[in-house]
């Protein structure tokens, strides 16, 4: 499945709108990752605990949309946003969500 941010796929034409689509996921970050975060803010650097935990609340979040665009007949996704916020107590929670529009090419 095609999947952008533009709102079309050079060289495939839009033939049919689907309508919306989205995926959404919301994860926790364990304490651990938090310590090993709080240390890299003292001493500079990237948190790739974080990151990890950033690119999979994404990828779910991507995943599911595109179960549902297939489900809706669609074979493409076009103008994605997503969309990251932190939630919960001390912001120890990551909601991501994904939304496009399911489209046929």
């Amino acid at each position: 499945m095609i999947t952008t941010t533009t709102p079309t796929i050079e060289g495939h034409p839009i033939r049919e709108y689907k309508g919306l689509v989205t995926g959404e996921t919301i994860i926790g970050a364990n304490f651990v990752k938090d310590i090993f975060a709080g240390i890299r803010d003292i001493v500079g650097g990237r948190s790739s605990s974080y990151e990890e935990v950033l690119r999979e609340a994404k990828d779910t979040a991507m995943r599911e949309m595109k179960e549902r665009a297939q489900a809706m007949g669609a074979n493409a996704i076009v103008g994605i946003d997503l969309d990251y916020e932190a939630l919960g107590a001390n912001s120890s929670m990551l909601m991501v969500t994904a939304c496009g529009t399911a489209v046929v090419i």
